[in-house]
């Protein structure tokens, strides 16, 4: 038998250190994450592995599965810990070592492994743990599965049935490497600013970028899980000004940046202006649609509305279905419904064959966008840019509100935009033209300018977005509407950022 997990326990006393810690906040809706020590122990990531066997096993899949973890001074002790849960339920465990987690999605192909384990925070601050989980590749785990997990572990209904098994795969990264770079070379010079944040992608990705023929200028490359700087976030502001910066200095093409695992590129183009990723994947769209007449693309519901209004798409006949936020929930829908690419204004991408293989992956991105480059060698990517039809648009905003109420707020807030629909009220001066309560509530209203409430899947946060076609102004007045429902709660606390 395994304990069953407690919610709470005293760090530094007999109970924490035999007992497994499990707080039941930390299953979220697509992966998992935790405060280490706070929310979630060894022994409860212990107890993690085993119900994550368990599932595996009860799914009818080949309890085969590949694991690496990301650079945090405690990300290798959580997976060592994960490990010994997933072997003692009868996992066949191949370790990758430290690893981008899209480089973990690679290896189930590479190595033919059914399942995927990564351990990564993403671009959680420091202090936080978490695992990216997955069991039909290229999908990884959404709510169904979740739930399932965190019913499994919750109530200790483990299966240990022994038997698991253990290998260390060394130098893995090299064959992930050569996958990405196993193709022609720009023809077009690019320098650019290829920018880490001290987190995982400082081993991996300038190597990537030299192989294809750039210039690469690094920016906080080095390994340093202390995040010296700023948190490695490309929706950080922080970050963003620092390759604007640095871009400015060397008079870069394009900044690159990664977040803490890899998995989402942000950038700044040649300006220094930082472009939000829904703007890239607008300009990405064009490139793609061009090339294949009638492409259907996948935009999450914080992207811009660009993808349904901008008279190039519509002209090369793309049409793009906006859809729940979050990596599980856009790379599970652009493999339903076949799209060729699925675009989160967060900084995931997802490439369909032949671009890709469905998963999210920073490194594709960032080859996509010098691709793109150099398919326009007389133009620059604020060309590029500039050539879409303008719009003004607010950086993802985060109020705090915490994980145990945060999703009965969302709740009330549709609530409000809808009975304000139904009674014809307007709002920020105009008249609600369309809602989309896919996922929390999108307030389009009569003039385009619309605002997205919803609840953050992987921190005690709503997220907030605001656009407008028509002017700063505009945006700004949607901004307040949608803040002032927002302080009709008391729970809902301040903003990591605002406009």
């Amino acid at each position: 038998m395994f304990p069953k997990p407690k919610p709470a326990l005293s760090p530094n006393t007999y109970a924490y250190e035999s007992e497994p810690l499990v707080k039941a906040t930390g299953f979220r809706e697509y992966d998992a994450r935790w405060l280490l020590e706070k929310e979630i122990n060894l022994m409860g990531v212990q107890a993690l592995g085993l119900g994550l066997g368990t599932l595996i096993h009860e799914l009818g899949v080949a309890p085969r599965i590949v694991t690496g973890h990301d650079f945090r001074a405690y990300s290798a002790s959580v997976k060592a810990a994960l490990t010994t849960g997933l072997m003692a339920a009868g996992c066949s465990v191949t370790d990758i070592g430290l690893a981008l987690t899209p480089m973990a999605y690679f290896a189930q192909f590479a190595l033919d492994l059914p399942c995927v384990a990564m351990v990564t925070a993403s671009h959680n601050d420091n202090g936080w743990t978490g695992v990216k989980m997955g069991a039909d590749r290229p999908l990884t785990f959404g709510p169904d599965e979740m739930t399932k997990l965190k019913d499994i572990v919750l109530g200790a209904r483990f299966d240990l049935r022994g038997g698991g098994s253990y290998q260390f795969h060394e130098n893995f990264p090299a064959r992930y490497i050569a996958d990405l770079t196993n193709r022609p070379k720009l023809r077009r010079g690019l320098k650019v600013v290829c920018a880490c944040g001290n987190g995982t992608a400082g081993a991996f990705a300038p190597r990537v970028l030299s192989a294809i023929g750039c210039d690469v200028v690094p920016l906080d490359c080095e390994l340093d899980h202390t995040f010296p700087k700023y948190n490695p976030n490309t929706e950080d502001m922080k970050m963003l000004h620092a390759m604007r910066d640095e871009v400015l200095r060397v008079k870069a093409d394009v900044a690159l940046g990664f977040d803490g695992d890899g998995d989402r590129c942000g950038v700044v183009d040649n300006e220094g202006d930082e472009i939000f990723a829904d703007k890239v994947g607008v300009m990405l769209a064009r490139d793609i649609s061009a090339q294949r007449k009638g492409a259907i693309f996948v935009a999450d519901v914080k992207s811009t509305g660009l993808f349904m209004t901008d008279p190039v798409l519509r002209a090369h006949g793309a049409k793009t279905d906006y859809w729940k936020t979050g990596h599980s929930y856009i790379k599970r829908r652009v493999n339903e419904i076949g799209a060729v690419a699925g675009f989160e204004k967060s900084g995931h991408f997802f490439f369909n064959e032949p671009l890709g293989r469905g998963y999210d992956d920073g490194l594709l991105f960032a080859l996509a966008v010098c691709d793109m480059l150099d398919r326009n060698p007389g133009k620059s990517m604020a060309d590029l840019k500039n050539a879409l039809p303008k719009t003004w648009s607010s950086p993802t905003m985060a109020p705090h509100c915490p994980d145990e109420v945060k999703y009965q707020v969302v709740e009330e807030v549709v609530k409000h935009f809808e009975q304000a629909k139904a009674r014809g009220e307007k709002v920020a001066g105009e008249e609600i033209r369309d809602l989309v309560t896919v996922n929390g509530v999108r307030v389009t209203v009569a003039d385009g300018t619309w605002g997205l409430v919803r609840a953050s899947s992987n921190k005690p946060e709503l997220v907030v977005v605001v656009e407008s076609p028509v002017s700063e102004p505009r945006m700004r007045d949607m901004f307040k509407a949608i803040d002032g429902v927002l302080r009709t709660h008391r729970e809902v606390g301040a903003y990591n950022q605002t406009i």
